[in-house]
């Protein structure tokens, strides 16, 4: 039997295996089930794959989203792996074809949407199969505290208890809370799982949130930035796409759209120009991007705050996927806490669900998971740190890679306005109103808006007494008290309004002080540390230009997307390399045996024509 080493370079053309993964195959080939959570890019399937080829039989990998089943598919042809998949995308015609095949051993791995496990079909030929590992992809969707809970997951340990013997099962996710590894051990029903965990952090993230006054304008000179670079730009609304999308195209940007009220037909067609990088940014709702496996995305802007920790990371993880730095830049506004609010609430999977205690536990849940979120995107301190313990890391107190640690602050104590905010939300429930932060800001900021009049806000003995602060100041005074629980939202009708905690008269009794870290000086410009090994001398660069038109003629002719052909890590290190044979192409990263045979000589034939034009 062949080593788990050699088919890693033969096939994906890498000398070692990332952390973790050898773990993990090591377990499953000794017959364990295991529980793997690593990072988007740290190779999870890989971990199943090369498991898969050395096990007897079949593997079925069990996958939420038909555009990851076909990317992954299409990937392995591209090395040589024979594999299929099953979904609602394909014809009945086909799905014959791919039972029958599966019953002769023409494939080694068949990718499963859940929805389909338990079909009649597909169940009588599982039962007929050798099925030596079930592999659940995106694994945190069975768990109703995992940002993406999907109820076919749940019937997975069912499928598996159809089977004639019960075979490895095998759960792999990039972002679990500690509950939500209980949840996937517990519900998938996994036996004594080993469990490997490899770290959330990517070092090669640069971590930013902002709160501009115009999203717009701070997006364009994100873009700017990033000039001629593929990247992601993640809405809340499908308005928000539209919006966004065609804004950025009449400011002379390549970009496309994609959310759920789009054609099927036109999503995949969008979906292919971003891959193809046709078109160079995708503005899109959260429908887009579980396991999007393109390589080249060098940033992700969030132009709304999502709805918890784990959509963020997971989204903002699909930058910098070929270990190059890349940005991730959150745009926050408060109102992106009203929104996100409101979309929990009439969620579809909330909607769902009859029993009215688990609807609402559910909604609670996901409200919990909001306000870690917002701690975010008002922080002060290391954001990395926070997304890492988050998630049950330990993390150093500043990493210099994100905005807050390449941000100067200075303590200042703001207990006396926190008084008179307190004061000022004690004074209009006393008084009968329900106030939002928004117009608690107003009411002290001493606001003339006609809405305040009408009201009889301004008859409050709070009214104006903070004048002398913007409210842009004022509001991020309140945000401040409601992260050091002094106040908590409450829903109220369509919107939240602000209450007291015994924190909060504390404060009034001069038992606890408020002090808020205040920027200073910001650093020039905030983009992710470069490291030495990412630096292009100007020769090497103008080879990268000429081996990336290469790809891309390659890719049109092929039809598939230019980093499955190559990703543009392995280009640099084609540039740093300068193989002269088949022999030496195989050295660089991510040339497996198949595509050195495919497109060895061509690339070769690029880097001897610079070489001696160099010379000359």
């Amino acid at each position: 039997m062949k080593e788990p080493e050699s088919l890693l370079q033969q096939y994906f053309g890498h000398a070692a295996f990332r952390i973790g993964q050898k773990k993990a195959i090591d377990a499953i080939l000794s017959g364990k089930d295991v529980l793997a959570v690593m990072p988007t890019g740290a190779g999870k399937s890989v971990c199943y794959q090369i498991s898969a080829l050395l096990l007897p039989g079949v593997t079925i990998v069990v996958s939420p989203l038909i555009s990851l089943m076909k990317d992954q598919v299409e990937a392995l042809h591209q090395v040589g792996i024979p594999a299929a998949y099953v979904n609602s995308s394909i014809t009945s015609e086909e799905f014959y074809a791919t039972m029958q095949g599966i019953q002769y051993g023409q494939y080694k791995l068949l990718y499963v949407a859940p929805e389909r496990l338990m079909t009649e079909g597909f169940l009588r030929v599982a039962q007929r199969i050798p099925i030596s590992m079930v592999a659940v992809d995106e694994a945190h969707c069975v768990s109703q505290w995992g940002q993406d809970f999907r109820q076919s997951y749940l019937d997975i340990p069912v499928f598996l208890s159809q089977l004639q013997k019960r075979p490895i099962c095998t759960a792999f996710t990039a972002t679990a809370t500690a509950q939500v590894e209980r949840d996937i051990a517990r519900f998938l029903q996994l036996r004594q799982p080993e469990t490997i965990k490899t770290g959330f952090d990517r070092k090669n993230l640069f971590f930013g949130v902002r709160t501009p006054r115009n999203k717009m304008e701070e997006l364009l000179g994100i873009l700017q930035e990033n000039h001629g670079k593929s990247g992601i730009v993640y809405c809340a609304t499908r308005k928000s796409v539209e919006e966004v999308c065609m804004a950025l195209c009449e400011n002379g940007y390549a970009a496309t759209r994609y959310h759920a009220g789009l054609s099927d037909r036109e999503r995949a067609r969008n979906q292919e120009d971003f891959l193809y990088d046709r078109k160079t940014v995708m503005v899109a709702t959260n429908a887009f991007g579980m396991g999007i496996d393109k390589s080249n995305v060098s940033f992700v802007v969030h132009y709304n705050m999502p709805k918890d920790l784990e959509s963020y990371y997971q989204e903002a993880g699909r930058a910098g996927r070929d270990g190059e730095p890349a940005q991730c830049i959150l745009l926050y506004s408060g109102r992106d806490v009203r929104t996100n609010t409101f979309l929990i609430e009439r969620s579809q999977e909330a909607a769902e669900i009859e029993d009215e205690d688990l609807r609402e536990s559910l909604i609670a849940k996901s409200k919990e998971r909001l306000k870690q979120m917002t701690f975010y995107a008002t922080s002060t301190t290391c954001l990395r740190q926070r997304l890492l313990r988050y998630f049950g890391e330990s993390a150093p107190d500043s990493c210099d890679n994100c905005s807050c640690c390449q941000t100067n602050y200075q303590k200042t104590d703001i207990t006396l306005e926190a008084k008179k905010i307190i004061s000022c939300v004690y004074r209009a429930q006393k008084a009968g109103y329900h106030l939002s932060r928004t117009m608690t800001a107003n009411v002290l900021g001493g606001s003339k808006r006609d809405v305040i009049q009408q009201m009889h806000l301004d008859s409050l003995s709070t009214y104006g007494i903070l004048q002398d602060l913007s409210q842009r100041e004022i509001g991020a005074m309140i945000e401040e008290l409601v992260r050091q629980e002094c106040l908590i939202l409450r829903d109220f009708h369509e919107y939240q309004e602000l209450t007291l905690t015994p924190k909060a008269a504390a404060v009034i009794r001069d038992e606890k002080t408020i002090t808020w870290r205040v920027p200073i000086i910001k650093k020039e410009k905030q983009i992710a540390k470069q490291h030495p090994d990412y630096e292009m001398p100007p020769e090497d660069a103008a080879l990268f230009q000429e081996l990336r038109a290469l790809r891309k003629k390659l890719s049109e002719r092929e039809g598939v997307p230019p980093f499955f052909i190559f990703s543009d890590a392995t280009l640099r290190d084609m540039c740093r390399k300068r193989p002269i044979n088949l022999h030496e192409m195989r050295q660089v990263a991510g040339v497996g045996v198949i595509k050195a045979q495919k497109y060895g000589r061509q690339f070769l034939g690029i880097l001897r024509n610079h070489t001696s034009k160099s010379s000359e």
